[in-house]
């Protein structure tokens, strides 16, 4: 497999907090999931990945380019142009259009000026806003400004997709939507998709990445991970199989663990 993100002994603080914990891992292309508790370590990850955040220490490779504390400025902004980024919370400006905020998002890509117009088209016609680029940011529902957020990550047509809770606000069948979305991006590009929500990693990816309290606690498959819990009690571990096998690795990597901190 030919890696397009490499990091190793990453380690983030944040304060006193140790985010992250001499963390190793590679992605390449196709879906993954990321999974964990809340304040797990996801985000700050992920935000590393999007180089919107320096690691503390260890090294962090992106698409064949060093990106870590010490990198050249002009690496990290020439990956940037090849990435797509939705932050947990991503600001918008209200008084934008639909067309107007993908299009400004673009602009910051530095995105070729003479498709930038169809590409903007293209991103939220995939997202299901076609009706909408016209309308201000202002007059959308919560959901609705999800999918903008979708959008102008992917308006790059990015080689590296990081999207940090994509589905929060959506009803169920956008959520059925979007997970069709990540495979069909998933065949030319490496998406991370970093969620709370094991139902969207069983649907949308192939492999899955547990992260607790700051350190890897899984990974394998989807199928793996569904066949670790699949003589769990639904009771105590969780109604499918994933949920099972998610709620099995977690307390099996707590008591391997109990003791060392």
């Amino acid at each position: 497999m030919n890696s397009t993100v490499v990091v190793s002994g990453l380690t983030v603080r944040h304060r006193r907090r140790t985010a992250l914990d001499s963390v190793d891992l590679d992605f390449g292309p196709g879906v993954h999931g990321l999974l964990g508790p809340n304040g797990a370590g996801k985000t700050s990850l992920i935000r590393v990945l999007a180089t919107a955040a320096a690691p503390d220490v260890g090294r962090v490779e992106l698409l064949g380019a060093e990106v870590g504390a010490a990198s050249d400025h002009r690496a990290r902004a020439g990956v940037r142009r090849r990435l797509g980024y939705l932050p947990q919370e991503f600001g918008h400006y209200a008084g934008f259009t639909v067309r107007e905020f993908v299009g400004y998002v673009a602009w910051l890509k530095e995105m070729d000026g003479a498709g930038t117009a169809a590409a903007v088209e293209r991103a939220v016609a995939r997202v299901g806003l076609a009706d909408r680029i016209d309308s201000r940011m202002r007059t959308l529902s919560g959901g609705m400004v999800r999918r903008v957020g979708i959008a102008q990550a992917i308006v790059n047509d990015p080689e590296l997709l990081l999207l940090d809770e994509p589905t929060a606000g959506l009803d169920p069948e956008q959520r059925v939507e979007f997970r069709t979305l990540m495979r069909d991006l998933g065949e030319h590009a490496t998406v991370i998709l970093s969620t709370h929500l094991v139902e969207d990693v069983a649907t949308a990816c192939e492999g899955v990445t547990l992260i607790e309290a700051g350190r890897v606690a899984y990974r394998g498959t989807t199928r793996e991970l569904a066949a670790l819990g699949s003589d769990g009690d639904p009771y105590e571990y969780g109604g499918s199989p994933i949920e099972r096998g998610y709620t099995l690795a977690l307390r099996s990597h707590r008591a391997a663990t109990a003791g060392v901190r």
